[in-house]
């Protein structure tokens, strides 16, 4: 699954190429976005959202669909995510065991496999700024978040469907600050309500021409949170990286 080959250990969710440089457009409208996202993580405690991943290869012309679910849960103190990914069956529909499924829990990224039972052990290390950046993209991170993190250009207003409502959100092009991301990246599109501080879908740009677009709908902010769904087996196979 193309997703998490390329992006799950640095991304979270994550080629070699010189990077694509944008410069910094500052005006009044992206202020007021970036001091609305500010607020908008003072109130943040967690979110949980149904997710679909449409991975292109450019060289042979082709989509290939997941969909899943994630979670994020913020405090002063730590940052936690689940994510569980299905591939679809030949019937279009999800298939009803999950291909993958990922923990993260501020220290130590986990990436479960059922159907070999093996789970992948990554130590956040040096990279947990680089993990972390990628998750303030989906939800819940504040504007002074992602201004340390990304060159950031205004693209201006778009509404999108979130499932169950029209949301008018901020298109903002990102191109990341640290060189070891733009190698995988040049730049990254999201489209942002700047109200609760959500994502509703995010497009990342590989050097090679291929492209992740992600979607969020139904989302759910500040409600418990049911972490069933991405539980790891206690019998994996633990393989530590």
């Amino acid at each position: 699954m193309k997703v998490l080959r390329s992006s799950a250990i640095l991304a979270l969710a994550a080629g070699l190429s010189a990077p694509l440089v944008h410069a910094q457009v500052s005006s009044p409208q992206l202020a007021d976005v970036l001091k609305k996202l500010d607020a908008a993580a003072a109130n943040f405690h967690n979110a949980q959202a149904e997710v679909s991943y449409d991975n292109y290869t450019r060289v042979v012309r082709d989509h290939t669909i997941n969909t899943g679910s994630i979670y994020i849960e913020r405090s002063s103190k730590s940052q936690e995510m689940g994510a569980v990914f299905f591939n679809l069956g030949p019937d279009n529909k999800p298939e009803k065991s999950p291909a993958k499924i990922l923990v993260y829990d501020g220290n130590t990224l986990q990436i479960y496999t059922p159907g070999t039972n093996q789970n992948d052990i990554f130590k956040a290390g040096a990279n947990q700024a680089k993990y972390e950046s990628f998750l303030t993209l989906g939800f819940g991170g504040s504007g002074s978040d992602l201004v340390k993190s990304w060159t950031i250009q205004d693209q201006g207003p778009e509404t999108l469907s979130d499932g169950t409502q029209q949301i008018k959100t901020e298109k903002l092009d990102l191109v990341s600050k640290d060189d070891s991301v733009r190698n995988l990246y040049t730049h990254v599109t999201i489209w942002v309500d700047p109200v609760r501080g959500l994502s509703l879908k995010q497009i990342f740009y590989e050097p090679n021409g291929d492209s992740r677009t992600t979607t969020y709908s139904k989302i759910r902010l500040n409600k418990k949170i049911n972490t069933g769904p991405y539980e790891i087996s206690k019998d994996a196979q633990r393989i530590l990286h």
